[in-house]
């Protein structure tokens, strides 16, 4: 079971030197979890390339279909998350020395009270803060 976060998942939708690492890797797990966060994360992320100009209405509309459809389908589990994460994330944050942004944070607490302790990603300082807390990192071709 890993843990994909927004970095990573995206990538299977926006073209880029690592899309089929990630396809391939995707396809070598039994579970990959998705979390409301990473969804959301993703959703915010492709709107903003649809306003900025950098994706079509038509291409931004099957993107974020493909994405639901996807995340929906065998190896993708989506599981909830319960309003105690943002305590873990807190609670994370005071222990470790590895400095990551909020979101990423999020994630890992995500992690933590999902009970993965592998998780998917192309965030460099994420990656690190993942590590410090024990936890397996997958960076599909870095």
């Amino acid at each position: 079971m890993i843990y994909i976060d927004t970095s990573s998942l995206l990538k299977m939708f926006i073209r880029d030197a690592h899309f089929e690492d990630v396809i391939f890797a995707i396809q070598g797990e039994a579970v990959v979890v998705v979390s409301p966060l990473t969804e959301l994360e993703a959703s915010v992320q492709l709107r903003g390339l649809y306003l900025g100009g950098n994706m079509s209405p038509a291409r931004y509309l099957r993107t974020c279909e493909r994405l639901a459809e996807k995340i929906a389908c065998h190896p993708f589990l989506i599981r909830p998350l319960a309003g105690k994460v943002f305590s873990v994330a807190i609670k994370q944050h005071a222990q470790t020395a590895v400095h990551c942004r909020s979101l990423d944070r999020l994630h890992l607490a995500a992690m933590e009270e999902l009970g993965v302790r592998r998780l998917m990603t192309h965030d460099g300082r994420q990656a690190e803060a993942a590590r410090e807390l024990g936890y397996e990192v997958v960076m599909p071709g870095v």
